[in-house]
């Protein structure tokens, strides 16, 4: 029956980091620009073909400001300042820049496909280093360059709408020896879809096919802001800032200023919010309530905590506790609030599994799990099932780019007649039951907590830079009131809690600690640095001398959680010969990392590296995620010693078989150049013997290294996540330091 169907409600969480730095105006990273034309707007066009699937899409309002200026042409950022470059003018940084971080895309679904990509790709080879860019950029000509400044514009414009549009699909055609002309019609292209996005959310609301929600104007932890001592309570052992964050009043100018733009750019209160990474607390509750907000939402794990009732599921992972898809509200300090819960699986089944699925079985897949939802619900009308994802990183890992999944996601919900997709704020609005949650668990939706964002020493630090900062401007205006220079410097004042507020955002503590790296974590740190130092100079004084240093050290080295403590010799075979040979060996677990939804395993290849010595050699051993079974397709791996020299070991598998190099970088010379060949075998893992003699090695010494995995279709891995292993070569004593039976 049609008034039985189970309510589902999609958001789709579009967010981007503010990337302008402060003192040049400049966008450093292109993301906002290339999720604008690749993302933001069909994400939203696509229900024109499917008007009943009703969905609730959060735009964070510093994404909103920023996706204003690039619609207007006034954005400055630095990777299209390169691409307007002509080719016949590029500089050799210019060059090197290309040659590093114009193939940022999706190798198998956007680079790939187009013949020409794909030959500059493998002309430049795997590695993005910048020293690898200078030493190869003699191989490329000036219509290279100019290819690869279109193409890496060209591929991030989403694929359906460089189809319907004549330009871009003869551009794309074309493939090669493009024009200046083509490169200049091309830029113009991605300010005019920029141009089209927010009208058509505004259009999208006004025929109620979709909710627009709001998240605090910079994306900051909210309950962070109101008390770093949060942190504690999913984290009680967790070492904290220097000094407490208790600033309420920053967290309710962050919610007040996104519901002010809002309003401003859809000519409405915004209903719904979505905290920043789904980050809740009884804290701010009524600080988002009192702001006439009507609903939040966040993860199921935060709903068992604050419930104290587990979320069980069976084998498949489908669940079967009805608590989790019921409304429910949450009161503080007399103010009260709708909330609702994801599924946390059915989530990550789009942002992170069915990428490697055919289209049309991931979507049956989908609908049958939303199927057994309903059937397990004696009034499925009652009930809403969130699925809250991240909105733009996860399809440049489908291919054409999501549309064949979603299509076929959105025809069978609307033809399902069990099933009715909602905005949240509709099925709210329909339904009034509520279930009461006497406290909410403070936590995100990334493991009930705040790890990623305070903890760490590097996060902690960022902390103090931010409260440090605001103590000095805080002192410095209540110098200045009751006098006539007050008034005289409101607008300084202004700018400088700007960039308070700027630096409280969450996205470039994502990026300290260790659970995160990217090719950009040097941009991330010292944007945030110029937030800061940028207070001080507005108020006139001189910043720590600490500000100026990076908070996020890439030269750190880590020593494993397992060393070795014997001697090994393993037969060189690609199987575990036997149980004994690598006992005692040194273990690297797999570092768990992934995109907005932090996932804990996002594709990857490598479950674990055992390494270990005998008196003449280094042993590796590559062991393949459990879920791959005996993996036979090709991938690679390059072992950079950096101490005690510089020297690269590269090994090539294909299925049973295992090629491995050593490679040295001659005193003077750019090139790399082979040294020796090193014993490797394939077959359930992969093994390697390096002699101490061919990497310079003596007993007792420090070794120094990083692996750097690329897995083909499953992605490319570097361990650790940033900076160096640290190994402790064997010396006469090894043995009787750390023995075992």
């Amino acid at each position: 029956m049609t008034d039985k169907r189970l309510n589902v409600a999609f958001l789709w969480h579009m967010h981007q980091p503010l990337y302008k730095d402060p003192a040049t105006g400049e966008y450093t990273l292109p993301w906002v620009l290339f999720h604008a034309t690749k993302d933001y707007y069909d994400m939203a066009a696509i229900l024109d073909e499917f008007p009943q699937v009703h969905q609730t899409f959060n735009v964070v309002p510093c994404l909103i400001e920023q996706i204003e200026e690039y619609a207007s042409g006034r954005a400055k950022d630095k990777y299209r300042r390169i691409s307007t470059v002509k080719a016949t003018e590029l500089a050799t940084d210019e060059k090197a820049f290309i040659l590093q971080y114009f193939f940022q895309a999706n190798w198998e679904n956007m680079i790939k496909p187009i013949p020409r990509y794909f030959d500059l790709l493998k002309k430049r080879g795997v590695s993005n280093d910048r020293e690898e860019a200078f030493s190869v950029m003699r191989w490329f000509s000036e219509q290279d360059f100019l290819d690869l400044q279109v193409l890496f514009n060209l591929i991030w414009i989403d694929p359906l709408i460089r189809q319907n549009d004549r330009f871009l699909s003869a551009l794309y055609k074309k493939g090669a020896n493009f024009t200046e002309d083509d490169k200049a019609k091309l830029l113009d292209k991605q300010t005019e879809i920029a141009g089209m996005i927010l009208p058509k959310y505004r259009e999208l609301i006004e025929k109620g096919i979709i909710e627009v929600s709001t998240t605090p104007y910079y994306h900051p932890i909210l309950p962070l802001l109101c008390d770093s001592d949060s942190a504690k309570e999913a984290m009680p052992g967790a070492l904290l800032p220097r000094k407490r964050f208790m600033h309420p009043e920053d967290a309710l100018t962050q919610i007040r200023r996104g519901l002010s733009l809002y309003e401003k750019t859809f000519g409405q209160r915004a209903t719904g919010m979505w905290p920043s990474e789904g980050s809740v607390s009884m804290e701010m509750v009524p600080l988002v309530a009192g702001e006439g907000v009507g609903w939040i939402a966040t993860d199921e794990e935060i709903l068992s905590n604050s419930l104290k009732r587990p979320v069980r599921r069976d084998s498949l992972g489908n669940c079967y506790d009805p608590f989790l898809y019921k409304p429910y509200v949450v009161e503080a300090e007399g103010k009260s609030i709708d909330i609702v819960f994801r599924d946390h699986v059915l989530s990550d089944l789009i942002g992170f599994d069915y990428a490697r699925m055919d289209a049309n079985h991931a979507a049956s897949d989908f609908v049958g799990r939303l199927t057994h939802i309903h059937g397990m619900l004696e009034e499925p009308h009652e009930h809403l099932v969130s699925v809250i994802l991240d909105g733009e990183n996860a399809w440049e890992h489908f291919r054409n780019d999501g549309r064949d999944f979603l299509v076929a996601l959105y025809s069978k919900l609307s033809d399902n007649q069990k099933i009715r997709c909602v905005t949240i704020n509709e099925f709210l609005s329909e339904n009034k039951k509520r279930e009461r949650i006497d406290r909410l668990f403070a936590g995100s939706w990334i493991s009930h907590n705040f790890k990623i964002w305070i903890g760490h020493i590097e996060d902690n630090t960022a902390w103090d830079f931010i409260k440090d900062a605001r103590d000095a401007l805080v002192e410095y205006e209540g110098s200045l009131k009751g006098t006539p220079e007050y008034d005289l410097k409101k607008n300084i004042l202004a700018e400088a809690w700007e960039e308070i507020y700027a630096s409280e955002g969450s996205d470039w503590f994502w990026w300290y600690g260790e659970d995160h790296s990217s090719m950009s974590d040097e941009d991330f740190d010292s944007l945030f640095r110029r937030h800061i130092k940028r207070v001080y100079a507005l108020i006139g004084m001189e910043s720590p001398e600490a500000v100026d240093f990076p908070i996020s050290s890439e030269i750190k080295s880590y020593r494993p959680p397992v060393e070795p403590k014997a001697f090994i010799k393993p037969v060189i075979d690609g199987q575990i010969t036997n149980y004994f040979e690598w006992l005692p060996a040194g273990r690297l677990e797999r570092t768990y990392f992934g995109s907005a939804m932090h996932k804990e395993i996002q594709g990857g290849l490598i479950e674990s590296i055992s390494y270990g010595f005998s008196k003449e050699s280094i042993f590796f051993r590559f062991d393949y995620l459990a879920e791959l079974g005996e993996y036979k397709n090709s991938w690679s791996a390059t072992i950079s010693f950096t101490q005690p020299k510089n020297v690269r070991v590269t090994v090539d598998v294909e299925g049973l078989s295992a090629k491995a190099a050593l490679f040295e970088k001659e005193q003077g010379k750019e090139k790399w150049v082979k040294k020796a060949v090193v014993e490797a075998a394939s077959e359930s893992v992969l093994e390697l013997a390096i002699p101490f003699s061919e990497i310079g090695v003596a007993r007792g010494e420090e070794i120094r290294l990083y692996i750097n995995i690329n897995g083909q279709e499953r992605g490319v891995e570097r361990w650790p996540v940033k900076g160096y292993l640290l190994f402790q070569a064997p010396d006469d004593d090894f043995e009787q330091q750390d023995w075992i039976v």
